[in-house]
């Protein structure tokens, strides 16, 4: 066990907090997780060390739109495991092997990756979280607070 530091919004700090007490009681790992700031802000350092994180002033990926982790309101977990699949891209390019991992309620996935139905589904879901796993071009790591 090791302890990490995130950053998000005070009015998601508590539910992000009991959430992930739910993970480490589940044993859910979390491969890294430091601040943004260690990676120069750089979300493609951070996703390329398979860094767990939530606040980072950012513009959504190919816009000038600010993303929800800008307002501390949405987090990306194990972004190797759970990559971002935009269009034939893969982010971070080690998540590769991981972009077309069966995700569905009851599938058998190694320790890390994402799956609907598991813990961290139920965890965030429960509370009314959306899943980056349900967009047209799936971002498995990414949750965003109601």
């Amino acid at each position: 066990a090791r302890t990490g530091a995130m950053v998000v919004h005070e009015d998601v700090a508590e539910e992000v907090t009991q959430i992930f007490r739910t993970l480490y009681r589940e044993r859910f790992p979390i491969r890294r997780m430091r601040l943004v700031d260690a990676y120069g802000g750089d979300d493609d350092r951070s996703m390329a060390a398979n860094n767990t994180s939530g606040y980072n002033c950012r513009t959504v990926a190919g816009t000038d739109r600010f993303s929800d982790h800008a307002f501390g309101r949405a987090l990306d977990i194990n972004p190797v495991q759970n990559p971002y699949v935009l269009g034939g891209e893969v982010l971070p390019p080690a998540g590769r092997a991981f972009a077309d991992v069966d995700r569905s309620p009851g599938a058998r996935v190694v320790p890390g990756v994402i799956a609907r139905g598991d813990v961290v589904f139920r965890a965030f879901a429960s509370r009314g979280w959306e899943w980056g796993g349900d967009y047209s071009e799936p971002d498995w790591q990414h949750w965003s607070a109601p």
